[in-house]
């Protein structure tokens, strides 16, 4: 990699990128005031409007612009700049007498569309070294790195440093600069910042004259393979180049009214809104057999936010006419209908689904503003044939529409029956789910994997990427063996050599090869060679079976027996224990009842998991949970209302506390 011992050398490197990537509509506007990129604003917003219904050939005045300028003011905030960029147009009242037709009237102007990327009327510009007048007669004046134009309105501020200098420098700078107030009037359409030196970038959100800065929204970007992009030359490419910083403004930030801030997406949420809308794009909808995909992203990863915006996309695009979000609480509804609308701001209406008979209504509707949809999976199910009160041509009109659903947390009850009911009644719909925990043949359900009811999977960042990246909390694994990996050799060795036992598999030539083989040259883990081929290891043989075995069992037990008091610290902290089934908590339950005596447990269940979830004896599982719900409601019989079994809610109490639960995830 290139170092760079001086900045300005630096400098003129980017500059020389950009203009490859994109960024060459004139030549690099060198030290400007405001007041200079000011005219060079009015010059291409007279360019752009100069037709007989906007500008009618008469340029713009002084008092004109002062007119666009007292808007920005007005709005102050980056997040409602956002909206200005985005809104397309703005309007002033014509004070030029030369322009006779609209002198003294309201006239549109477009500034900015973010379908028309790099065509039409579009315009890149570079500013190098622009000059900020000082925010107080006290501070000096400040000369920025460089600055981008989308069609004249700085959008893109970035700040050098040379090779050897960290990137937090640059990332300071900017935060002094904000502090000191240099970017207000029109520095204030800033959208993003970029903090650079040769070896690392970070991207950030303008968080305004209101904000704090937070390094924590301060990004590296990524490949679609989750791994960051620290050079300089390849950060340019893939982010600040033509189209894609376009997109960047346009796209994929959003204007959070929850909390009032700018918010710019993270790299992951990019490929994975980009992939669905693409899809959708290219979508056949003639094509009886289709399916869409699902999004594998960890919890904490921002999946409401990339769930969204890929629907936008999709609204905006026109490429489906409904795009329905799938939920399977009505909490959960709730909390995604008040997340979506903040994200929409004024830009798109999201509707919500009291009842079946809004949703019917919303779903056949041909207004624009009820093309996305917040609704429950079990509303959604009820709408087909034999549902009573439901009109044939009601279903007719509603199938009729090219609709796509997205599925949050799809490894839920979207399992069962309900979203068997939707999709047989939508079977021209298309189908996207997210998840932090896909399906896979091993953990498979109801005969399903995700990939069957979805389709391929079309992005992951996995809990790993997202540690890594610190948008989730690491956590501190360690390993307990209840098996030795000879006896593991051993069991897949017999099995594989079809041999009860060693002596057979030693006194026949060919199940020796095979026996042998498994005992001393296959990995114990898979992994892929040198070519990229899977190679399966001893624990791909495995059965899950091996986990319902009493050796396993009784061993999990006598570790936490025997580390509870160093692990919790003395009881200081509490700990949840994560089975597979209901069946198995039920085990390790009464398990941790005879061999824990001190311990106060009880149990937690997904309500929405079905009883036949998990497989067992129904009479056993009911044994259980009765027998827990009366452990508990002996334990704390002062309880204003006591638990049963047909609505089960339980709190953590006390010291020393296990939980077990039936794993959501």
């Amino acid at each position: 990699m290139t170092t760079f011992a001086k900045e300005s050398e630096f400098e003129a490197a980017v500059i020389h990128e950009l203009r490859q990537r994109g960024w060459g509509d004139a030549d690099v506007i060198k030290s400007p005031s405001e007041a200079d990129l000011l005219a060079n604003w009015k010059q291409i917003l007279f360019e752009n409007n100069r037709g007989i219904n906007r500008l009618n050939e008469v340029p713009l005045t002084d008092g004109e612009m002062q007119q666009i300028m007292e808007q920005i003011t007005a709005l102050r905030t980056p997040l409602r700049l956002n909206g200005f960029i985005n809104g397309k147009t703005v309007a002033i009242t014509r004070d030029n007498p030369a322009d006779t037709l609209h002198f003294g009237k309201e006239v549109s102007l477009k500034i900015y569309d973010r379908h028309e990327i790099a065509a039409g009327q579009s315009r890149y510009q570079i500013v190098q070294q622009p000059r900020h007048g000082r925010g107080s007669p006290l501070l000096n004046d400040r000369r920025g790195d460089l600055l981008l134009l989308i069609n004249g309105m700085p959008v893109i501020h970035i700040e050098l440093k040379k090779s050897g200098v960290p990137v937090s420098q640059a990332y300071n700078q900017i935060q002094k600069y904000s502090r000191e107030g240099i970017f207000t009037g029109l520095f204030s359409l800033v959208q993003i910042f970029v903090a650079m030196e040769p070896a690392e970038a970070l991207y950030f959100a303008n968080p305004g004259p209101d904000g704090k800065f937070n390094k924590d929204y301060a990004f590296h970007w990524a490949d679609f393979n989750n791994e960051p992009i620290n050079d300089w030359k390849r950060f340019t490419l893939n982010l600040l180049s033509i189209p894609m910083a376009h997109q960047l403004i346009g796209f994929y930030t959003v204007a959070d009214e929850s909390d009032g801030v700018l918010k710019v997406m993270r790299s992951y949420q990019y490929y994975a809104a980009h992939a669905i809308s693409d899809k959708v794009a290219k979508t056949d909808w003639k094509n009886p057999n289709r399916l869409g995909g699902y999004i594998w992203h960890t919890t904490g990863s921002g999946k409401t936010m990339t769930s969204f915006k890929s629907a936008q996309l999709i609204a905006n695009s026109k490429d489906a006419d409904k795009v329905v979000f799938l939920l399977d609480r009505i909490e959960l509804g709730t909390q995604t209908l008040n997340a979506y609308r903040n994200f929409a701001g004024d830009g798109n209406e999201v509707q919500a689904t009291e009842h079946t008979g809004v949703l019917v209504k919303k779903l056949k509707s041909t207004d624009p503003a009820d093309t996305l949809i917040v609704t429950s999976i079990q509303k959604m199910s009820k709408l087909k044939d034999e549902e009573d009160g439901l009109k044939t041509h009601d279903l007719d009109t509603m199938r009729a529409k090219r609709i796509v659903f997205i599925v949050d947390e799809c490894h839920r009850s979207t399992f069962g029956d309900m979203l068997i009911d939707i999709k047989k009644s939508f079977s021209g719909a298309v189908f996207f789910g997210f998840s932090g925990t896909p399906i896979h043949k091993e953990n498979v359900r109801q005969d399903n994997t995700t990939t069957d009811v979805f389709g391929d999977e079309l992005h992951r960042y996995s809990i790993a990427d997202g540690i890594r990246d610190k948008n989730v909390l690491g956590f501190d694994p360690y390993q307990v063996l209840t098996y030795r990996d000879r006896d593991l050799r051993q069991a897949v060795g017999l099995e594989k050599a079809k041999a009860s036992t060693v002596a057979e598999a030693l006194a026949d030539t060919a199940k020796k090869k095979v026996f042998n083989r498994y005992m001393n040259d296959v990995q114990m883990a898979g992994h892929r060679d040198a070519s990229g081929v899977y190679q399966s290891g001893i624990e791909d043989h495995l059965p899950n079976i091996q986990y319902s075995r009493d050796e396993h069992q009784y061993a999990v037990i006598q570790d936490i027996a025997e580390n509870w008091v160093t692990l919790s610290q003395g009881s200081k902290f509490h700990a949840i224990f994560a089975t597979s089934s209901i069946p198995e908590a039920i085990i390790y339950y009464r398990l941790m009842k005879a061999h824990c005596p001190a311990l106060k447990i009880t149990a937690l269940f997904d309500p929405h998991i079905s009883d036949e979830d998990g497989g067992g004896d129904p009479a056993f599982k009911t044994a259980g949970l009765v027998e827990i719900l009366e452990d508990y409601n002996a334990a704390y019989p002062l309880c204003q209302t006591s638990c049963r079994l047909e609505n089960l809610t339980t709190r953590f109490r006390g010291d020393d506390e296990i939980s077990l639960f039936r794993g959501i995830y």
